[in-house]
């Protein structure tokens, strides 16, 4: 019997190691946290339940504890979730020492790999674009589900595959922690939505996260790139003569000889010079929602769906949760949850899809990262920044520096909602936005949770 060891009891973990328990393997489940760490998730006692049912089912799991390669266990392989650095001293000697060690995404893409796959990855617009390309394809009555960082874990669909399931496509949006660990992941088609500087504290260099996500686009069938985005215009010339580019600004865009193969034109999306709909009927805001239309109709079109099934899909596509989410209006002021915002660059791309002027909540764990155009769009368009977070100070001063002198450190999510609607009159804001431009993780243990919590404090305003 083979033996695994999983690495995470989050719910890519635990997919994994029922994946390979269902399919005859011997599997141990281990977790730095403690009983007590795993207690105080958000989501604690999901995480215990799955630990008491995974055992029951005979996967053993194994808290407080790190992979050993001592030689009287070593296992078959290792499979590791998202979190967990693929650098990690132990994962590393593993690999050096022939043991077979992987992601969830690339164990669940051994089980699936029969099935067609499109691959979204880039620094902002992944979860949007991978959102709608499965909308479209589920309206055009396809079985087509989404996961990765949206959705499915990509091993609960390869379970279900595994039990009798059929799908006709695996629509998976891939962050770079993902890609790094799947190196034979090949989807038939690969998008490339955006790439700013992000997860460096994890890449080390730019060069290094780049070429990260352009391996995975490298081993695609298909590749389609937004043309709009001003580093992926040069670099990703390198990844061929067969890339299919889409832009905002229409068919002849670049300066070079390059076609564009989706684009629009006088009021339409075009693709491959066919007219599929009037761009009036996508509602969602901002020119990087039209970007992240573009490349979703791409793949749609690459997979043959009719452009009836999308203009009947991206007329009533309502977003995603978490982005530039509409929340409540109190007294003519409109709440607007930007909470996956977690870069510099998607918040500045946030800040400028809303009307001004704006009341905006940011801060929270700082990133690496160039904050010039973020900072840029705040004193154009914010009326005044309410700072929460580890953050607070470093970007008040960065604010001071610039020249921006009106906000204030609140440093809660609760101070910054209790202020925000009274700033908005004073201000007459039209906008009171979180949008944070920083990781939670300081003061929540997600994006979501700190978005729900942005949501809950809206909706309970006394006006």
């Amino acid at each position: 019997m083979p033996t695994g060891e999983i690495i995470g009891l989050g719910r890519s973990g635990i997919a994994a190691a029922r994946l390979l328990n269902q399919d005859g393997w011997q599997v141990t489940l281990i977790d730095s946290a403690t009983e007590s760490d795993i207690a105080s998730r958000s989501n604690g006692q999901q995480l215990q339940a799955s630990q008491q049912q995974l055992e029951q089912e005979g996967v053993t799991v194994k808290l407080n504890s790190m992979v050993t390669l001592a030689a009287s266990r070593v296992p078959d392989s290792i499979v590791v979730s998202p979190g967990v650095p693929w650098d990690l001293e132990t994962l590393a000697l593993a690999r050096q020492q022939g043991i077979e060690t992987m992601g969830e995404i690339e164990l669940a893409w051994r089980y699936l790999k029969q099935i067609p796959w499109i691959g979204i990855t880039g620094t902002n617009g992944k979860t949007t674009t991978t959102a709608l390309i499965a909308a479209i394809f589920q309206g055009a009555g396809l079985n087509a589900p989404a996961c990765g960082n949206i959705g499915n874990a990509a091993c609960e669909l390869a379970i279900k595959n595994l039990n009798g399931e059929s799908f006709d496509w695996i629509v998976a949006e891939l962050s770079s922690y993902q890609i790094e660990s799947a190196i034979n992941l090949a989807p038939q088609i690969g998008i490339f939505t955006t790439f700013s500087s992000d997860h460096l504290s994890r890449h080390k260099t730019l060069e290094n996260y780049y070429q990260i996500k352009a391996s995975l686009i490298r081993r695609c069938q298909r590749k389609i790139i937004n043309g709009d985005d001003r580093f992926l215009q040069t670099a990703a010339l390198e990844l061929g003569d067969d890339v299919i580019w889409t832009s905002v600004n229409g068919k002849n865009s670049f300066d070079d000889d390059r076609s564009v193969g989706v684009y629009l034109e006088d009021g339409w999306i075009v693709a491959f010079d066919e007219l599929i709909a009037p761009v009036s009927l996508f509602k969602m805001p901002g020119e990087h929602n039209l970007q992240n239309l573009l490349v979703a109709v791409a793949a749609a079109k690459l997979a043959g769906i009719d452009k009836k099934a999308i203009a009947n899909t991206i007329t009533s596509f309502p977003g995603v949760e978490h982005r530039l989410e509409y929340v409540c209006t109190h007294q003519g002021v409109k709440f607007i949850n930007d909470s996956k915002a977690t870069n510099y660059d998607a918040a500045a791309v946030g800040l400028n899809s809303v009307a001004a002027p704006v009341i905006l909540i940011a801060g929270g764990e700082a990133k690496t990262g160039d904050d010039t155009l973020w900072i840029d769009q705040i004193k154009a368009q914010a009326a005044t920044v309410l700072l929460i977070g580890k953050a607070a100070p470093m970007f008040a001063q960065r604010f001071s520096d610039r020249g921006f002198d009106n906000y204030q450190i609140v440093e809660t999510m609760e101070n910054a909602i209790n202020q925000s609607l009274a700033l908005a009159v004073e201000h007459q804001a039209k906008v009171v936005l979180l949008s944070p431009a920083c990781a939670s993780f300081d003061q929540y243990l997600s994006f979501e949770a700190r978005g729900d919590h942005f949501k809950q404090l809206c909706l309970g305003i006394s006006v």
